[in-house]
């Protein structure tokens, strides 16, 4: 079933329109997306089958392309939208970040690292640079792999702080397991960078690990 075999009244883009995209359920904005189904499936049913895939809109949010790419149904220029509009939602948020002090935005802070490291399957180590203000200058993934304290190099995190002329970073991480719970390892590495960065004068602000829909602050736990 297509969306115009969908009763007018019923059909998602004639409700928005007429309500407003606040009247929709989370089916119904997919479904706009979607435009299609699949045989014997309705595109709200197959919007709905994605939703419980991905564990609602945050996940779909916290997907990429490859995770889309294994849904039945999705082809290139459906998973191109979905795509789109997930990137869209990350470069909407980085540039809140920009804007504004980290600590006018500590939920988004947590809703942008997961929506980049909460779905992938190795870890990865990234910083967010902040100016003076706490905004956000950079975002970046400088380590990848297992992370020991001999895979992240206190001196390139140094290093990147200076060339960009930061004044406080937050450290960020995820566990690929799902539990976001920080090892004894985490808290180490926390300390030693604090310690390195604290000789240019760049704060850590805090430590960020990201599980599967879950994210435990080190500073929010007395950590830092």
């Amino acid at each position: 079933m297509v969306l115009k075999d969908i009763p007018a009244a019923a059909r998602p883009r004639e409700k928005l329109l007429a309500q407003g995209p606040a009247a929709l359920a989370d089916a119904e904005l997919i479904a706009l997306l979607l435009r299609t189904g699949l045989p014997g499936v309705s595109v709200l049913q197959m919007a709905q089958q994605l939703l419980d895939r991905f564990g609602g809109i945050p996940g779909l949010l916290h997907s990429d392309v490859a995770a889309l790419k294994g849904v039945k149904g999705l082809g290139p220029a459906k998973r191109a939208e979905i795509a789109a509009v997930i990137e869209i939602a990350r470069r909407a948020l980085a540039q809140e970040l920009m804007r504004r002090p980290m600590f006018d935005t500590p939920l988004k802070v947590k809703q942008y690292l997961q929506m980049q490291l909460g779905t992938r399957e190795h870890e990865v180590f990234a910083v967010m640079f902040l100016d003076a203000r706490t905004c956000l200058l950079r975002y970046e993934e400088l380590f990848r792999g297992t992370l020991t304290q001999a895979a992240v190099y206190p001196r390139e995190v140094v290093k990147r702080a200076l060339e960009l002329g930061c004044a406080a970073v937050v450290l960020a991480h995820n566990h690929p397991s799902g539990a976001a719970e920080p090892s004894r390892a985490d808290e180490y590495l926390t300390q030693t960078l604090a310690s390195a960065l604290k000789l240019i004068d760049v704060r850590v602000l805090d430590h960020l690990v990201i599980g599967q829909g879950e994210v435990i602050s080190f500073a929010e736990r007395g950590l830092l």
